[in-house]
């Protein structure tokens, strides 16, 4: 019952909450960008439901998907099996390799994370299991053209950024990713850091809102973005090259 609920909500004509705000930006933004033959990146695949998107817009492309946990990998592997062009990885992403510890919310997975976030509601049960971590880099072959990339690791994001240096220089795609409080300070990251690493002269991107993308508004300053993320004002912000 409560999946078929959340299914109603999805399928309405307006938002109740921020983050189906957000949900209905990223369709928004991928509806923009996709081309049919468009390859994407979903870092942090969970149930698929962006995936699901990605494929609707970009139906010829390549797509790849990163989801650590178990249970949700092999659910991912069972619902697009009818898809030779998705394919899909048991690791998180970071910005070293390796055998890691990674804090499984087994009553909430999307909480879940290399470090341990904040949680929203008082009684979520947690456990610790191990995985692997890859770099991006490492893990698509160099001249991989990858057009579009969505990042929702809880707080993780600078370090997937670290590891896909290359690529991003390479390909400079448009980055859909959460970046908050809750989740990022827990990794020490502050929105300087993403804001340099994204918009230096290496990788050249611009950040906004989504919502201020779409109304065709100016890019964030790197002040802005420490106000958005320090006033709580977004947490969701897209990178893209300039036009």
């Amino acid at each position: 019952m409560k999946e078929f609920l959340k299914k109603i909500v999805k399928s309405l004509p307006f938002a109740f909450t921020q983050n189906q705000r957000y949900d209905h930006q990223t369709q928004q933004v991928l509806r923009r960008v996709l081309g049919p033959q468009s390859n994407c990146v979903d870092v942090g695949c969970h149930k698929g439901e962006v995936l699901e998107q990605m494929l609707r817009y970009a139906p010829q492309g390549q797509h790849v998907g990163f989801e650590p946990i178990p249970v949700l990998y092999q659910q991912l592997t069972v619902k697009f099996a009818h898809r030779p062009n998705c394919h899909f990885y048991q690791m998180g992403l970071g910005a070293t390799p390796g055998e890691v510890s990674f804090n499984y919310v087994v009553s909430n997975p999307a909480y879940s994370g290399f470090v341990k976030r904040s949680y929203d509601r008082p009684n979520e049960q947690d456990t610790l299991i191990t995985v692997q971590r890859a770099r991006l880099d490492d893990v698509l072959p160099p001249g991989t053209r990858i057009d579009l990339i969505k990042i929702d690791v809880e707080g993780g994001e600078l370090q997937v950024l670290q590891g896909a240096q290359a690529l991003l220089a390479a390909n400079r795609p448009v980055i859909i990713f959460e970046h908050g409080i809750g989740g990022s300070d827990h990794y020490g990251t502050r929105p300087e850091q993403v804001y340099d690493l994204l918009c230096g002269p290496a990788i050249g991107l611009r950040i906004s809102t989504m919502a201020r993308w779409l109304a065709g508004q100016p890019q964030l300053s790197r002040a802005e973005l420490v106000q958005q993320f320090e006033q709580k004002l977004n947490y969701y912000f897209i990178a893209y090259p300039a036009q």
